[in-house]
């Protein structure tokens, strides 16, 4: 069964669990290419932003030098606030409330309230405190209720460059959650 080797694939990897504002929207229809695409390059666009703002120093090159990199690591994060900043003023700012989900490039495990009912689909919109504005947007596809309160959706396909970036976010929040609990436990 497809479901449970999509929840298989997910609960075996590390998940980025924590509380995001987080929403769904109903999906009737399957998105056009322009749509995906645009997505895809939104969703990298929040992706590279989470890391650079992330990034505690550069890692030089042979090829480049370390004052180079931090240019372009100035220059990406000055793009990412000009975008986001225009985010802002072309919609509403009201965020949705903070939900306790868990994601990876598979799929992610959300509250049941979060998602629409009755859908077999749906684009599930993930905000980080480091991007509020530029939400993750992902379409998900209903696999599995996993309890009375939660249930598991999976990823529609992703591309390989996004795959990539969810998993070093991923990580990058994993180990960021294991370092401040040794801190507290020492």
């Amino acid at each position: 069964m497809q479901d449970a080797a999509s929840w298989q694939d997910f609960s075996e990897r590390v998940t980025y669990d924590d509380g995001l504002h987080a929403a769904c929207v109903a999906l009737t229809g399957p998105l056009g290419d322009l749509q995906r695409a645009a997505m895809r390059d939104r969703n990298l666009s929040v992706l590279n932003t989470l890391a650079a703002f992330g990034e505690r120093r550069s890692e030089s090159t042979d090829e480049e030098s370390p004052m180079t990199q931090e240019i372009q690591r100035l220059d990406g994060k000055l793009n990412v606030m000009m975008a986001m900043l225009d985010r802002l003023l072309q919609r509403d700012a009201d965020l949705p409330p903070r939900q306790r989900v868990s994601f990876n490039a598979i799929g992610a495990l959300l509250p049941t309230s979060l998602w629409p009912v009755g859908q077999q689909r749906a684009l599930l919109r993930l905000h980080f405190d480091g991007c509020l504005a530029l939400p993750l947007e992902l379409v998900a596809q209903y696999a599995q209720e996993r309890d009375a309160d939660h249930v598991f959706v999976g990823f529609d396909i992703l591309d390989e460059a996004t795959c990539d970036a969810i998993e070093r976010l991923v990580f990058r929040h994993h180990r960021r959650k294991v370092a401040e609990r040794r801190l507290t436990a020492s």
